[in-house]
Formats: C-alpha cells, sequence, structure tokens
C-alpha cells in the first residue's frame, strides 16, 4: 500500500532479521550491538537501509531488553553502522503509577540523546519514542515525537 509505513516494534530475535528486514520498513527496537551488526550486514546484502531506533532500558527494570544508559560507545557503533540509519531512540516506561518514576525514565532518554549528538558531529538523532497509553502525556511533556496507544485504541489484551 503506497505511503504505509510498516514498523517493527517489539524484542527482534537475531534468527529473524531477515525475514523482518524483508517485511518491515523500519525496526524500532535495536536492542545491542550484536544485533544492530546482523541488521546491518543483512541490509547490505539487500541493498538496504533501514530505519532504526535504539532501545534504552531507561527505568533498570531486568526484564527489559535494550542498552543501558551508560552504553555511550555500544550506541555510537550502531549509530556508525552503515546501513542502518538510526533515527532515535525509544524506552518503555517502567511499570509502575509512580509518575515521577515514569518522568524520570523519560528525561533520561530525551538526555541520552543529546549526549548522543553532542558525542558525534555526524549523529542527528532526532526521533524519541516514549510513552504508551497509561502514560503518554508525561512522555509528551518530555519531547516525546512518537508514543504507542494501542491499548487506548484497540482495548487490554486477553490473557
Amino acid at each position: 500500500m503506497p505511503g504505509l509505513t510498516k514498523r517493527f516494534i517489539g524484542h527482534l530475535q537475531s534468527n529473524k532479521v531477515k525475514k523482518c528486514i524483508e517485511l518491515f520498513d523500519t525496526i524500532d527496537a535495536v536492542d545491542s550491538v550484536g544485533l544492530a551488526q546482523k541488521i546491518n550486514i543483512k541490509a547490505k546484502t539487500l541493498n538496504k537501509t533501514i530505519p532504526t531506533l535504539l532501545e534504552i532500558n531507561t527505568s533498570g527494570e531486568p526484564q527489559k531488553h535494550g542498552f543501558k544508559p551508560d552504553q555511550i560507545e555500544e550506541m555510537l557503533l550502531c549509530v556508525e553502522a552503515s546501513n542502518l540509519n538510526v533515527t532515535g531512540l525509544m524506552t518503555v516506561g517502567p511499570r509502575t503509577e509512580n509518575k515521577e518514576k515514569i518522568r524520570t525514565a523519560f528525561v533520561k532518554l530525551r538526555k541520552l540523546r543529546g549526549v548522543l549528538n553532542n558525542k558525534n558531529p555526524q549523529t542527528v538523532l532526532t526521533d524519541l519514542s516514549m510513552g504508551m497509553s497509561g502514560d503518554y502525556e508525561i512522555a509528551a511533556e518530555e519531547g516525546s515525537t512518537m508514543v504507542r496507544v494501542g491499548t487506548a485504541l484497540f482495548g487490554k489484551r486477553k490473557s
């Protein structure tokens, strides 16, 4: 369908990279250097450049994927990959009702984008994907450029 961008959202297993690149236009959750390298190699063989977001675990929750906020050098390696177009960062806020904890996670992501942009003059990360149905207002206040509001649109998932 013309004008439709298909975004892969969620944890991508490295053995699914080829299929993912064939089916989707962007990958929104590159969570390791190893995954970035696999995507880069496969995209190169297909003569494609894949827009991506780096997933950052700003809440520190062990069940979540993503780079730790202090893994600056690893993130810059991903940004420098020839067949990736890293356009920004994404995070999922902490599972809590505590609005200050949620805000802190989003502020970390926004500040990290600034750090990465300052570390490498060629780096221009513009996207901040943060905020879902329960916390999108805080995310917007903290500079989110993308929110995920599936639950607000479609209702809660069935268990």
